[in-house]
């Protein structure tokens, strides 16, 4: 019988086995449901306490699955029964603010928006936002390559790391990448590690590249559209223009009645979708003139422009406010930008032929969509039939160039649809890296590939 006597010797003050704190650690923001509780929770201080984790793991044959801020939507950082959980959130130190370089050395525990602070007191910014940045996690960020609002302009998390400190499944620690701006020594093992959802080897600190933050004034547009497929097309023109926005979002009139419903903020709910448009930059102004002119040009009923990000409040908050709405199933799919406006149109389709609301905010300049389908009540029929309508969602955004999931991860929710996406040569390639970094399978197993 394998006991936690080991793994306490040297790591005192860190192993929780009471079970109120292994329920509390078990579970992730998703709708993902343990199917059992774990051997232990190893609250890691320093990247020794997730090597000496990891070894004991690997000498007992113990599943491992690592979190953070639990704020994942995929199902990745859930427990496994008899497994041992590693939590990154006390590694939360920001080492170093290199301004000469624009880089910062963190620990994979620290929030994303402290980073973001800490750049700002030089003038600089980290630029990937997600939704949840002022409450997740560095490490959670690069497990999933997270997105956000800005990345329109500034590209995901990926293109934001320059090097990381990773524990292997044998415990060993290496480090990838470099501070330069060029190096082609070896294999780009930094790209391999960000977005592995943990399947490879556990991130416990990185090297990031930090920004400029932009000069200028922020000016914001917001265009209400006849249909979302309308809103659609003008953000594939808006894309395709001379103008970058920092920010470029889109809500159906179903997510915006929502929010005005749980968040009010005066937005009518007269139109169809309504394309929310941010610059910050020297010509902000007419950068935005440009982006309104191209909304009328593709039939918004109305435009309006305003200093700052007051326009953009309706689509910060409306997360939260269906989370307010409650009794959801969510998912994240991505599409080429030019078959934006043919997937809100298999949206609209979808959710008549079901009978069925499917509120849908989407990261509109990168083609990345959120659709929730709401469900009468929690019980396992309701799920079971949500989740069918979210593999509809799924097919056709794949029918459409897509993908199953544009930042979130494929974790444990999504798992099973891997290989619609993948054919059998290329999820074959998949498992020999994965075997070849951990050739136990304990690190995260049938999660993510």
């Amino acid at each position: 019988m394998i006991t936690t006597l080991e793994l306490t010797e040297g790591l005192e003050g860190r192993i929780l086995t009471d079970s109120a704190d292994l329920v509390r650690y078990s579970s992730d923001a998703s709708r993902a449901i343990p199917e059992g509780l774990p051997l232990a929770v190893l609250t890691a201080r320093t990247t020794q306490d997730v090597a000496a984790g990891v070894r004991w793991a690997a000498r007992n044959n113990i599943r491992v699955s690592v979190r953070g801020a639990g704020t994942g939507l995929a199902g990745g950082a859930v427990a496994y029964p008899q497994g041992l959980v590693i939590s990154l959130a006390e590694m939360d130190t920001i080492l170093s603010i290199d301004p000469g370089n624009r880089l910062a050395e963190v620990q994979a525990g620290v929030i994303t928006a402290d980073v973001d602070a800490a750049a700002a007191e030089y003038g600089l910014m980290y630029a990937p936002d997600p939704a949840s940045y002022r409450q997740s996690t560095i490490g959670g960020n690069i497990a999933t390559n997270a997105g956000g609002l800005r990345c329109v302009k500034y590209g995901v998390t990926t293109d934001s790391v320059a090097g990381l400190e990773v524990v292997l499944a044998t415990g060993e620690i290496i480090r990838t990448g470099s501070k330069t701006r060029k190096n082609v020594v070896g294999y780009d093992l930094t790209s391999l590690f960000v977005g592995s959802e943990g399947t490879l080897g556990i991130v416990t600190g990185a090297t990031v590249r930090l920004k400029p933050r932009p000069a200028g004034t922020a000016v914001t547009f917001r265009a209400t559209f006849p249909s979302a497929a309308a809103a659609g097309r003008a953000v594939t023109a808006i894309i395709n223009s001379p103008v970058v926005p920092d920010v470029l979002e889109l809500m159906d009139r179903a997510s915006v009645e929502i929010v005005e419903r749980f968040h009010p903020t005066g937005l009518s709910t007269a139109g169809a979708a309504i394309l929310v448009g941010q610059f910050i930059s020297l010509s902000s102004e007419e950068d935005a003139a440009v982006a309104s002119r191209i909304c009328q040009e593709a039939g918004a009923s109305s435009v309006e422009q305003a200093e700052g990000d007051v326009l953009l409040e309706a689509r910060r908050v409306s997360g939260k406010a269906l989370d307010a709405r409650g009794l959801r199933a969510s998912c994240d799919v991505a599409v080429p930008i030019a078959r934006l406006a043919e997937m809100f149109e298999a949206l609209e389709e979808i959710s008549a032929d079901e009978n069925v609301a499917i509120p849908t905010f989407a990261h509109a300049g990168d083609g990345n969509l959120h659709p929730s389908v709401v469900i009468a009540d929690e019980s396992a029929e309701a799920y079971t039939a949500a989740e069918r309508i979210l593999d509809l969602i799924t097919d056709r955004a794949l029918s459409l160039g897509g993908t199953i999931s544009g930042e979130h991860g494929v974790g444990s929710l999504k798992f099973g649809s891997l290989a619609k996406q993948l054919d059998p040569a290329t999820r074959a390639a998949h498992l020999r890296i994965k075997h070849a970094f951990d050739p136990q399978g304990i690190l995260t197993p049938g999660r993510g590939v």
